[in-house]
Order: structure tokens, then sequence, then C-alpha cells
């Protein structure tokens, strides 16, 4: 009988605290759903229709069929991967760099340098295109009066459709490279300084001290690091609605930005919902090559 009462007691605790916990996230629970879940899944459904402020039509797959044969949307799909392509591995490798840099500086300088890298991702957008705009500037920017006393001609940077792409580029490396340094610099510090010492007493080289004891042990960093990077950069939006508006002649144009152009330019609701599912479908098999590839010998 007392065993008993002590098992009914038990659960009576647990159920109640089980109501209590989630009464707690309750609220949470509820915006989740309201503004993430039911955006979600009604983008999804409308994906399948003929959607316009007058026209609201079930086509099936056809959305899909349309993008597959647009050339425009093929063209930001090459830019957005483009973009992934070079920012990431920039990013990463540099973060890299400049936190195995400012680590071995004193604590107060450490300090410091965190606070300058990390300035640009807490700047507003519209502010650092503001600043780049006019660095770009074809006639009064610094860039072409750095470029112009190496003897090279003025350059539309963003205008020009060799350039533009390679211009948005630079300025989200820029951009991007700020919590990544602030991570790596915060895992440099998790590495005992035993193994490195004991590697130096084996007469390691500094190459084989990185590779076989730094980079292993930067792994849980390096694959959320890559992996929020990589969604980052593919959503990619404000630098190009406010430097290029995806131009010239589609050159920065990025999926997002064309789901945003068929939505809220064109009023084609259906085709920007369907764009909007390639790119998560896309960004979704990245992410698990990505976990597959960089996650093998990280313990979740």
């Amino acid at each position: 009988m007392a065993a008993t009462s002590l098992k009914l007691k038990s659960r009576r605790r647990f159920k109640k605290e089980w109501i209590t916990s989630y009464l707690f996230l309750l609220p949470a629970l509820a915006f989740f759903i309201m503004f993430v879940v039911y955006p979600m899944i009604h983008g999804i459904y409308i994906s399948f229709f003929d959607y316009s402020l007058t026209n609201f039509k079930f086509v099936g797959l056809q959305n899909f069929k349309e993008l597959l044969q647009s050339s425009n949307f093929h063209q930001s799909v090459i830019n957005t991967v483009v973009l992934v392509l070079v920012a990431v591995p920039v990013v990463i490798a540099f973060s890299i760099f400049v936190a195995m840099t400012i680590y071995k500086k004193k604590e107060w300088l450490r300090s410091l340098f965190r606070g300058i890298f990390y300035l640009p991702a807490v700047t507003s957008v519209v502010s650092v295109t503001v600043v780049w705009n006019w660095i770009y500037h074809p006639n009064f920017g610094i860039l072409n009066y750095l470029t112009g006393l190496v003897g090279m001609k003025p350059m539309f940077w963003l205008g020009d459709p060799k350039t533009a792409l390679m211009a948005i580029t630079v300025i989200l490396i820029t951009t991007s490279v700020g919590q990544p340094i602030i991570l790596y610099v915060a895992a440099l510090g998790n590495i005992p300084i035993s193994y490195i010492e004991a590697a130096q007493l084996d007469r390691a080289s500094s190459g084989q001290i990185f590779t076989k004891i730094i980079w292993p042990m930067l792994m849980p960093t390096n694959l959320y690091v890559i992996v929020i990077t990589t969604i980052n950069t593919f959503q990619c939006f404000s630098l190009i609605q406010l430097l290029t508006s995806g131009g010239p002649l589609y050159k920065t144009s990025t999926v997002m930005y064309s789901v945003y152009e068929q939505a809220f330019t064109f009023g084609n609701f259906g085709m920007a919902s369907a764009m909007g599912v390639m790119l998560a479908v896309i960004i979704g098999a990245i992410s698990i090559i990505q976990f597959k590839f960089f996650g093998s010998d990280v313990e979740y």
C-alpha cells in the first residue's frame, strides 16, 4: 500500500510539473505557432495557387514548372550559389585567422578587437549600405580614388555586370565576420594549453598543431558557423534591395530578392511562395549535408 501511494504521489507531482511547465511555455509557443508555423504552412499551401490581389486559382505544380523554366530565376539561383561559395569559406578562414591572432593579445586588447570586428554586425544595415554606397561611388568614392593612384580608370562598381556581384560579396563578408570571430575566440579559450605545449615539446610545426589539435577541437564551432553563415548568405536581401535592386541585368538578384520582387512588385504571391518553398528545400538539403560532413565528430 505504501509503495502504491508513493507511486500515485509521484505521478501526480510529475503531471503537475508537466502542466506547469507547458503553461509557462504557452505564450512563447503560441507566438511561435502564429508567426512561424502557420505562415510556413500557409506559404506552402498558396504555392499551389495562382494567387494575386484579384485572383485565387488552384494551379497545382504550375508555379514550380514556370520557375524551372525562368531564366531570371536561374540567374538568381546562380548568383545566390556564387555568394555562398565565395562568402562562406572566406568568412570562416578570415574569422579563424583573426581569432587566433587576437587571442594571443592581452585581455584589454582582445576585447577591443572583438568590439571593432563585431561593430558591423550590430550596426544598422541601412547605415552600412550608405557607407559602402559612397565607397563605391563612381565619381566621389574612395575606392576609385585609391585605384586611380595606381593608374586604373574609375569604375561603376555597382552598375557594371562584371563587378556588381563581387562588390556585394565584399560587403556581405565584412558584415558577416563579427559573430564568427567572437565564437572562435571563445572556442580557442576552451582548448587545453597542455595539448599545444606537449605538441611543441615534440617539435610539431605550427601547421601540424593547427591541423591535428586546434582544427579538430574547433569542429563544434565550425559546424555552427558554417550552417548559420550559409543560411544567412542564402537569405541575403537587404544589401541587394538597398544598393542594386537586383540589377544590372539581374546580375545581383538573389532568390530572396526574387521572392520579394514577385510578391510586392508584381503581386504574384503564389509564385513568390513557390520560390520560398524551393529556397527552403535547398537550404535544408545543404544543411543536412553540412551536418553529415562537419558534424560526424561533434557530440550533440
